[in-house]
């Protein structure tokens, strides 16, 4: 007879593979992440995903969720400091320019992140989420309108310069912002 198989105590696996798919969605996108990646990036067993979440669409949809939750404490820890205009340009300059806590798998990720949202319209819940409250923060500073618009301009430049094969400047970063809050 043998002895009972015992169980690992691992209080932390459900966070750990939902830490995981971030990190796989980040190196390999959404199209690219599979089930075994992910139970592999958190060194557990296969099954142990199909015990915690109802399907791969729960998992990254929780995923998405907690980028999400955690790029905004970054982005309202930025701003935290700031009390003029002055240091509102130089924060959204420094923000684009890669100095304010987010990497490049951070930006993949939510760059994966709304490019699924375009075909799930129930990721939208937490792009909308997202938005509201990255305008939130910009409106301690300037009107609503203007905070849309700033966000909107972050993202983009972002955006810019990670695709582009041409760095951006921060003096040129530092006149587009300039500009939008003229």
């Amino acid at each position: 007879m043998t002895a009972p198989t015992k169980r690992r105590y691992d209080p932390d696996r459900k966070e750990r593979i939902v830490d995981a798919t971030i990190g796989c969605i980040g190196r390999y996108g959404v199209a690219g992440t599979t089930h075994r990646l992910i139970a592999a990036a958190a060194d557990v067993p296969l099954g142990s995903l199909t015990y915690h979440f109802a399907s791969l669409e729960d998992l990254r949809s929780q995923a998405f969720r907690r980028h999400a939750e955690r790029m905004s404490l970054v982005y309202k820890a930025h701003f935290d400091g700031v009390r003029n205009r002055k240091q509102l340009v130089d924060a959204v300059t420094e923000l684009v320019h890669g100095e304010a806590g987010a990497d490049v798998g951070d930006w993949a990720v939510a760059y994966e992140l709304y490019l699924a949202a375009l075909r799930d319209p129930a990721l939208r819940e937490i792009t909308e989420s997202w938005m509201r409250t990255s305008r939130s923060v910009l409106e301690r500073f300037v009107d609503p309108t203007t905070a849309r618009g700033v966000d909107a301009l972050v993202e983009g430049l972002v955006m810019h310069k990670m695709l582009s094969t041409t760095p951006m400047s921060r003096a040129d970063i530092r006149a587009y912002v300039l500009r939008a809050l003229a």
